[in-house]
């Protein structure tokens, strides 16, 4: 059996590997999906996409642009458009104070992961409220990361 490539709990469909690089993660909210049979095929089968992806607030409603999600091959001609904006749905109070939060300047929501709730009947999509990292701040946390990998080494050579 070989290893996935992919780092991701064993319910996600997709995960942001990139917010956490690009943003600094204040909160998360779990968001349901509005989506098409079509679409739902084809997150099942894991072909989906959070890159470039982000949402916003218009109108009192959430709205998540940027998300791939690639045509089921079987539907032929009744197949979705992969990058139509999808409605989020969140409680009442949560999407008002994001409404609050996000007119704070520098804070953007963004999807971090992608993946079907419980067993695996609805498809969830975890937003987190995040602010913008600085290149410095990009590379302290490299910085840190390379640190706790040295001192991983060395308690492993001690152990040994």
């Amino acid at each position: 059996m070989a290893k996935s490539k992919r780092k991701a709990a064993p319910g996600d469909v997709a995960t942001n590997r990139q917010a956490s690089w690009r943003y600094h993660l204040l909160e998360r909210f779990e968001c349901g999906l509005v989506l098409t049979g079509t679409e739902v095929k084809s997150l099942r089968d894991g072909k989906a996409q959070l890159k470039d992806a982000y949402a916003v607030i218009r109108d009192g409603e959430a709205w998540l642009l940027g998300l791939y999600i690639a045509p089921y091959p079987a539907a032929a001609r009744d197949n979705h458009d992969p990058e139509r904006p999808r409605k989020l749905l969140l409680h009442r109070s949560e999407l008002e104070r994001l409404v609050g939060r996000t007119q704070e300047k520098g804070l953007t929501l963004v999807p971090t992961r992608l993946y079907f709730a419980g067993t695996r009947s609805h498809a969830k999509v975890e937003i987190a409220l995040a602010r913008g990292k600085d290149l410095f701040d990009k590379r302290e946390s490299i910085r840190k990361r390379e640190t706790g990998r040295e001192i991983q080494r060395e308690l492993r050579e001690l152990h040994r």
